[in-house]
């Protein structure tokens, strides 16, 4: 029996563990995804690390999965497909694809061939030049209509990196580098897709988070699953992610600082009104500024029990050994040197 496992054991410790997995989230992309990877396929074929290429098929209606379907097997593709059970929306299918992902490095790119994957050796070797942990794409020459797309997009990239204090020009490229021991420890939820970049922040320095021109195509094929309403859902959400970034280990500042302001405008119409009350003897009980500066107050008391509660919940999610309000990437010591 031994003899016989031998060669197994051989043969599979010279198996090499996955370098690059490539994510690509799809949707009624039927048309695209022959085409896909094709250029998938000859963007790849001068990479000399092992690579994978993981399509995460968002509960397609047309045959975007039957389509895909036959390509799995292919001799010279390592493929794999997560079929969703509904279509749970772009950030849910790229969260679906990172966790199915075993490469050290991970590349998510959009299934509608506006990016192009020839440019993912040149990323993954700028990133490891300038020793980074995220390299987004930089769409400088982006192929999209200017009203409904471009200026939205430059206001919404002004505004985000405003606030979150990544400054980036173009977070809405999906065309992404990660380290996968980074990317993984970064939960995403509802359409937080365009704000990696600021969730990542909150693992790792801005420092280590960079950007580079791609090339972007335009849409060859089907239609666009964006519109102009999407302008709104991003003021939103950057509301949330501003809040996560600089209140999730202190919420009880955010809102008793809330409290407190309200409070002090509802101090100083009280302290007038009763001024014109008790001294100057005037009827206060109908004046509109008296039931402000009432509602004022009971919102200052309000805001700041919802800010005592908010942090007592703080308190009990970091009481948890497996949450933890640090993450140690690296521990560098003596012991290291003498083995």
């Amino acid at each position: 029996m031994a003899t016989t496992l031998e060669p197994i054991r051989q043969r599979n410790s010279s198996i090499r563990p996955v370098e690059l997995s490539l994510v690509v989230p799809i949707f009624n992309e039927e048309e695209s995804i022959g085409p896909l990877i094709s250029r998938v396929r000859e963007a790849m074929a001068a990479y000399q690390q092992p690579w994978e290429l993981i399509l995460v098929d968002d509960g397609s209606t047309d045959s975007t999965l039957a389509s895909a379907r036959l390509f799995v097997g292919a001799r010279d593709l390592n493929l794999k497909i997560v079929a969703l059970q509904r279509n749970f929306g772009q950030t849910a299918a790229m969260q679906a694809g990172i966790r199915e992902a075993a490469g050290r490095l991970i590349a998510t790119l959009d299934g509608d061939l506006q990016n192009d994957p020839k440019d993912i050796p040149q990323m993954v070797a700028e990133l490891e030049r300038r020793e980074l942990d995220l390299l987004v794409g930089w769409r400088r020459n982006r192929q999209d209509g200017l009203v409904l797309r471009k200026i939205p997009s430059w206001i919404a990239n002004r505004l985000i990196g405003r606030i979150t204090g990544v400054r980036l020009h173009d977070y809405g490229c999906s065309l992404k580098i990660y380290r996968g021991s980074i990317i993984k420890q970064v939960q995403l939820m509802g359409e937080m897709h365009r704000f990696i970049p600021a969730w990542v922040a909150g693992v790792v320095p801005s420092s280590r988070i960079g950007e580079m021109p791609v090339t972007h195509h335009a849409r060859a094929h089907g239609a666009s699953k964006y519109g102009i309403s999407r302008t709104f859902r991003v003021i939103l959400d950057l509301l949330s992610v501003m809040f996560f970034m600089r209140f999730k280990a202190r919420p009880g500042h955010f809102f008793g600082s809330l409290g407190l302001g309200l409070g002090a405008i509802s101090a100083i119409i009280l302290i007038y009104l009763g001024f014109d009350k008790f001294i100057l003897g005037n009827d206060i009980g109908t004046r509109p500024l008296f039931l402000i500066g009432v509602m004022l107050f009971l919102s200052s008391v309000q805001m700041i029990t919802t800010g005592i509660l908010a942090e007592m919940m703080a308190r009990v999610y970091y009481r948890d050994e497996s949450t933890l309000s640090y993450i140690v990437r690296e521990v560098y010591g003596s012991d290291q040197l003498n083995g």
